[in-house]
């Protein structure tokens, strides 16, 4: 079993995991009606590994014999100026997401449950590819500027993407 202060952080994250999965989707959306199909598809399914990432953190609580306590989401935000603007807050946001991850894995060592301690491993280490795979769009976005002929190359590339399920990997 885990103790209080590490089951309510965990709690907290999976409603923080839930609520990126909201913004990808609103960022998913907006694209849409930008016409950046591809783009779109790329952060739906961001949005997707994002609730496998939260569920991870669900089975997890469940298996360690605490209680799940799911909070209300926050409404994300809908309008925005453009991708780079879109792939900017989604960086700004995952570090807040890292930042999150490291307080977990502090709090775990501090609290010497080195099994929880453990399995946030996981998590420290898709935040690096996380971070990593949007500061390269982002480069990217940054490098085109307002190359229409680039800008549909990335959508077209980006909307390649394939989900595939998150899974926890110790």
């Amino acid at each position: 079993m885990i103790n209080d202060r590490v089951k309510e952080i965990l709690n907290e994250q999976i409603n923080k995991e839930f609520y990126s999965a909201y913004l990808y989707l609103s960022m998913g959306a907006y694209l849409s009606d930008m016409g950046m199909y591809g783009i779109s598809k790329w952060m739906e399914i961001q949005a997707r590994e994002e609730i496998d990432h939260g569920m991870i953190l669900f089975d997890y609580i469940l298996k360690r014999k605490a209680k799940v306590e799911l909070h209300a989401l926050n409404a994300p935000e809908i309008s925005f100026s453009g991708a780079q603007d879109i792939f900017e807050k989604a960086y700004e946001h995952e570090k807040t997401i890292s930042e999150s991850i490291n307080r977990i894995a502090s709090l775990t060592e501090n609290e010497c449950d080195l099994a929880t301690r453990n399995f946030i491993d996981w998590y420290l280490k898709e935040q690096i590819e996380e971070e990593d795979n949007i500061l390269r769009i982002l480069s990217k976005l940054k490098a085109f500027g307002a190359d229409k002929a680039s800008l549909y190359l990335l959508d077209k590339d980006l909307g390649s993407r394939e989900y595939h399920q998150s899974t926890y990997e110790n």
